[in-house]
């Protein structure tokens, strides 16, 4: 289509000639580059444009750019952005997600419509398991790597929406998926309970294991309480502990706690003693609070869910949960309720 377009243009303008008789040649060049910088919703066009032109009058009303459109060979009918100068570059934004798109450079003036050769690019998947669509970040620690950010996605992998409640009584007496901003305030921390986080979306995925969603984003799991005991251990044998000793005995909280938020405490090697000395192991945990009857402890405690479930001695279910708190010094582990609203992290698979 460019040669067609290009040899009729030269046809054209080969009658035309100037004072002196000289025909006119006008030879624009288009090249169409990879796109570069794809995202789920963007992505950066590139391009070169260049003209030969010899005897002719300046064409009027010259635009330059790209267009785009996810059928093939789009053309000044599709999306349209203009772009001046010879290196061109732009990028566009608003695109949907796993989505194949055409583009060309383009010309257009008087003396005609040009195209440079098609490119195809396609957007990033969606990224379900994040707040702002970037992945959550994460860091290694000897053999695991560790989401390092609170999970704040309201939907499960598929894209199933995970409903929030508001209602305390609800909420208790909940037996599938839910979250909540703590106090029901959006500038606040999101808090879930156990059913969301083990993909229980309706009654029949209580019972039916085989039925339950997605939580965790792809290649990523909520952990169980012993790859939690995995993490501690490993922090402890190399040196996390507040008072760098190497034993058994888990000091680590300071450790893992963000440097700010936290309720102060004059106890020794406690979060809140002197927080300008946590998160040497860059897990940064800021105080989230819990949710129960009530909403509890927003500068006081993080609490994380495990996937491991406990019996009480009642045969009331419960589950296995991994806690900091402002004014000790150590990870805890807990016992809790399926309905309390709680922090997650995941371990990557």
């Amino acid at each position: 289509m460019k040669k067609l377009l290009l040899l009729s243009a030269l046809l054209i303008f080969a009658c035309s000639t100037d004072s002196e008789g000289n025909p006119c040649i006008y030879e624009p060049t288009l090249t169409t580059e990879a796109a570069t910088d794809i995202t789920e919703i963007s992505a950066t066009l590139n391009g070169v444009i260049s003209i030969v032109s010899e005897n002719c009058d300046v064409p009027n009303n010259t635009e330059q750019g790209f267009v785009y459109s996810t059928e093939i060979q789009p053309t000044l009918e599709d999306i349209q952005i203009n772009v001046n100068g010879t290196n061109i570059s732009t990028t566009i934004e608003g695109l949907s997600p796993n989505t194949t798109y055409y583009i060309r450079a383009f010309l257009t003036n008087t003396l005609g419509d040009f195209y440079g050769d098609e490119i195809d690019f396609t957007t990033e998947e969606e990224i379900t398991g994040s707040c702002d669509g970037a992945p959550y970040p994460s860091i290694v620690y000897g053999t695991q790597e560790w989401t390092v950010e609170n999970a704040c996605h309201t939907t499960y992998r598929d894209g199933t929406p995970i409903p929030e409640f508001t209602d305390t009584m609800e909420w208790v007496n909940l037996t599938t998926g839910a979250w909540a901003y703590y106090n029901n305030d959006p500038t606040k921390p999101r808090l879930y309970n156990w059913f969301a986080v083990m993909g229980i979306h309706d009654v029949a995925s209580l019972s039916d294991a085989s039925l339950r969603k997605e939580f965790a984003p792809e290649g990523w799991h909520v952990p169980t309480d012993a790859e939690w005991t995995t993490l501690e251990e490993h922090l402890i044998a190399n040196g996390y502990n507040y008072d760098g000793t190497i034993t058994t005995y888990n000091k680590i909280a300071k450790a893992m706690a963000s440097t700010t938020g936290w309720n102060t405490s004059t106890d020794t090697g406690a979060i809140g003693n002197d927080q300008s000395l946590n998160n040497s192991s860059g897990f940064n945990v800021f105080p989230q609070g819990r949710r129960w009857t009530s909403f509890v402890d927003l500068t006081q405690d993080a609490i994380f869910w495990t996937s491991t479930e406990w019996s009480w001695t009642d045969n009331e279910d419960g589950v296995m949960a991994r806690g900091l708190h402002s004014y000790t010094s150590g990870l805890d582990e807990i016992v809790s309720f399926k309905q309390y609203g709680f922090s997650v992290r995941f371990v990557r698979d």
